[in-house]
């Protein structure tokens, strides 16, 4: 079994995975990637041109596995992209593929 992925990374790397199987939460962390600021919720529906509640539900996912992290702001909440997270999921994505395991899965777990 040595030549296994351990099974608490497989299945944080499968959390990332799945949160990253709907098309609209790939657009809202990619956007969130390349405005590299927290960003309002507001801003974000504007950009994905969805309703705020199905906008929220992807942030929700995509705060849960920390793809994305969230600031209180007085009372709102701005959404930005966990850049120590993002660094290590092209990793997670060659260890499937059989390439070396890094030494550490980052802030995402």
């Amino acid at each position: 079994m040595s030549d296994l992925l351990d099974r608490a990374t497989a299945e944080t790397y499968a959390s990332w995975f799945r949160a990253l199987a709907d098309p609209t939460r790939v657009q809202i962390v990619e956007y969130l990637a390349r405005q590299a600021r927290p960003m309002p919720v507001g801003e974000i529906v504007a950009a994905v041109g969805l309703a705020q509640s199905t906008v929220s539900q992807h942030l929700k996912v995509l705060t849960e596995v920390r793809f994305v992290l969230v600031d209180p702001v007085g009372t709102a909440r701005h959404y930005r992209i966990n850049t120590s997270c993002i660094a290590c999921f092209p990793s997670a994505a060659d260890v499937v593929m059989g390439r070396p395991a890094p030494a550490t899965i980052g802030d995402c777990s």
